[in-house]
């Protein structure tokens, strides 16, 4: 099991994330992008971040998957990597599980396939997407949120502590702590969560897990919470 979780960001918060993923991969092989956590209007502008996204990832191509349907008909075997974008986590899992992509991913990772996750594609590899519920909103009618699970019971939460542009820093301060205080809650009620920044990737390799990045991310557990500090 080799997958990357991605706290989200792009450019240069994920570029050490992405050199690791190219020292790994068979270069012979396309990568393929699984973009269905944002709407389907946005899928050409979405191709055109990933190749972006990826430049410093040598492999022949990155193809792109618009459907389930179409996700549905590939050999995910035959790519190097499976790269699943960030945007609504609800939409991704619901998408996923209806068409039969997570079983797939599933036994994809069970067989040695590389995924790197970022953001929502980061947070459906924890044990409940519920952790989101303070960021993301459930506009699908998803009942079953369970996800991956590839963290021993671990939930995951992207973007904590990272401010946004279009809002002031009073404003960016109240959102971390509505997010804090789900977090705390989910914890209590829901077991445990990592919270990782832009900045930060955990890079599961087979039974070890790595951190790639320096900011501090974080762990709630029984209402506590825990400032952990790279190495």
């Amino acid at each position: 099991m080799r997958i990357f979780l991605c706290g989200g960001g792009d450019g240069r918060q994920t570029m050490e994330a992405c050199r690791r993923l190219n020292d790994i991969i068979d270069h012979t092989r396309p990568i393929l992008y699984i973009p269905f956590a944002m709407e389907n209007a946005y899928f050409d502008s979405c191709y055109e971040w990933i190749q972006g996204e990826l430049k410093e990832v040598k492999v022949p191509e990155i193809e792109m998957v618009r459907s389930a349907e179409e996700l549905a008909g590939k050999d995910l075997g035959c790519y190097s990597a499976l790269f699943i974008g960030g945007g609504n986590t609800y939409k991704l899992l619901g998408d996923l599980k209806q068409s039969g992509g997570f079983d797939r991913i599933k036994e994809y990772i069970e067989h040695d396939g590389i995924v790197f996750g970022g953001s929502a594609g980061a947070n459906i590899f924890g044990r409940d997407i519920e952790s989101c519920k303070a960021m993301d909103e459930n506009k699908f009618g998803l009942n079953d949120t369970k996800g991956f699970n590839v963290l021993k019971g671990y939930s995951l939460f992207a973007h904590y502590t990272n401010g946004s542009s279009r809002l002031t820093e009073q404003e960016n301060q109240k959102r971390t702590e509505k997010y804090t205080e789900a977090l705390l809650q989910f914890s209590m009620n829901r077991g445990p969560v990592i919270a990782l920044p832009e900045e930060d990737t955990l890079f599961l390799n087979e039974n070890r897990i790595e951190i790639i990045g320096a900011r501090p991310y974080f762990y709630f557990e029984e209402g506590e919470k825990r400032e952990m500090i790279p190495e």
